[in-house]
């Protein structure tokens, strides 16, 4: 299917830190990229106050997130595959504790990006991925424990159908929020809670005891996704010495 090779591809992309340092959190300038739609710009952009990007370094969390047709996203860089970079809000992890992450489509530069006009309201529409993300997370923080606790969209608490835990992927730590592509019957075999660890012996053919059925990837119901704006998650971290 052409839009799983597209997304494939951008996953892979999304290792690299691009024009950023992957050694810190970047707020690159408030310049926007030659790479955006401007058939629809105004002809003076000196005026406008664009915020700043975000960039995702090393031991950063970061939220990220794709509409329905990956066509309005962020995974935790700022080029023009990153419409949702400006004002994204990324942590960097340093111990055990309580955290949160967002992306915001109410800003101008999100805007220009989508329509070419930094006035002109774009929502993103429908929901296909989001998770939570440590960079480079294995190699920063392996033994963080990602726990997913609250998801809000635009202001309103969503439910959480299941609970969420946390694997390694590409040398990120990875937490879904939703991710069609991990059946409940196929968890990644380093699975792991703040209860321990969902497989024996990183062998996905014998659950652990707390194997129970309620860890997914799928946590939330994506019809709250019809149209939104800003999509906050607080989660915690465990398993990091204090």
């Amino acid at each position: 299917m052409k839009i799983r090779r597209i997304f494939s591809v951008l996953a892979a992309a999304a290792v690299i830190c691009g024009t950023a340092s992957c050694n810190e959190k970047v707020k690159t300038s408030k310049n926007v990229d030659d790479t955006v739609n401007k058939s629809a710009a105004p002809s003076d952009l000196s005026g406008v106050d664009f915020e700043d990007t975000v960039t995702a370094g090393s031991g950063d969390a970061y939220l990220a997130i794709a509409d329905k047709d990956f066509t309005m996203q962020y995974l935790g860089g700022s080029d023009e595959n990153n419409q949702l970079t400006f004002d994204a809000g990324v942590v960097h992890i340093d111990g055990n504790g309580d955290y949160k992450v967002s992306v915001n489509a109410d800003t101008k530069g999100f805007r220009y990006r989508a329509t070419g006009d930094p006035d002109k309201e774009y929502k993103p529409k429908g929901l296909e991925y989001a998770a939570v993300i440590i960079n480079d997370g294995e190699a920063a923080v392996p033994d963080a424990v990602i726990t997913i606790k609250k998801v809000k969209v635009d202001g309103k608490d969503i439910e959480l159908k299941k609970k969420s835990f946390t694997y390694t992927d590409a040398g990120k730590l990875r937490s879904n929020i939703f991710n069609e592509w991990i059946a409940d019957d196929g968890l990644p075999e380093d699975s792991r809670t703040d209860k321990g660890s969902l497989f024996n012996n990183f062998d996905n053919s014998s659950p652990s005891d707390i194997n129970d059925g309620s860890y997914s990837a799928q946590l939330v119901d994506t019809g709250v996704f019809n149209e939104w704006t800003k999509v906050e998650v607080e989660f915690s971290i465990s398993g990091l010495d204090k």
